[in-house]
């Protein structure tokens, strides 16, 4: 299968630092994607991100033997203990921490991991899917029936992550896979909180519906989040196939 893809990782109107990773590698077996949102109360963000990010191309380039789902997990975890060695080593990344998700394709198969409120999602057939479970507390309430998603977009707890890579040693990382055809468009969203916590289900809908070019996408994108004025770092990947 023959994609194309585009990312960006943005700033935002009112931070120093940005706090998120991203980045895409072609590798021999497939299409390695990952966004990491690094913890913003916690040190050193954006050190957990670009760890992450890091940790998991490397996993992926000197495992190559290993089934894709198995490469996944691993990498996540590797990344975990690598983050939380290094908090252990150094008093400065201690309790640093980071969201990741991670889609990696092969072919027909899409393989994908995540821990946090970081999100992927599959636009197909001209409606959108969210592929990953939010780990955070409001994610928690609605499965146990206390308040509904559409409170839980304005909750003030929102926020709050249940898990994430660099705080516990058995981390957890949500892993999974599913098959897309040759004839069928799609496109694959992966993204930070900083953009699926501002725009709602519907206006990422409408983006990503509305054309097939990757950098009039990521554009719009761009200006939508800005026009919000939100407080957060915000970054994406777009996928889509030809």
């Amino acid at each position: 299968m023959v994609v194309n893809y585009i990312f960006a990782s943005h700033l935002g109107k009112r931070r120093a630092v940005n706090e998120d990773s991203v980045d895409v590698f072609n590798l021999e077996e497939g299409l390695l994607s990952v966004v990491c949102d690094g913890l913003g109360g916690n040190r050193a963000g954006d050190v957990a991100s670009k760890t992450a990010v890091q940790r998991i191309h490397k996993y992926f380039l000197e495992n190559p033997q290993l089934d894709h789902l198995t490469k996944m997990k691993n990498a996540l975890t590797d990344a975990n203990t690598t983050l939380l060695q290094m908090g252990s080593d150094s008093g400065q990344y201690k309790g640093m921490a980071t969201t990741a998700v991670v889609v990696f394709i092969a072919g027909n198969t899409v393989y994908w991991g995540h821990i946090g409120d970081s999100r992927i999602y599959l636009l197909k057939d001209g409606k959108l899917k969210q592929v990953t479970k939010d780990h955070s507390l409001v994610q928690k309430m609605v499965d146990n029936g206390l308040i509904t998603s559409r409170q839980a977009e304005k909750h003030p707890h929102r926020n709050i992550i249940v898990k994430a890579l660099g705080e516990e040693k058995d981390c957890q990382p949500d892993c999974d896979y599913f098959y897309l055809q040759d004839d069928q468009q799609f496109k694959l969203l992966l993204c930070t909180d900083g953009l699926c916590g501002v725009l709602s289900f519907n206006e990422i809908v409408k983006i990503l519906s509305n054309g097939e070019n990757l950098e009039e996408i990521s554009e719009k994108f761009f200006h939508d989040v800005e026009g919000y004025d939100s407080p957060d770092n915000f970054s994406y990947i777009i996928i889509k196939n030809n």
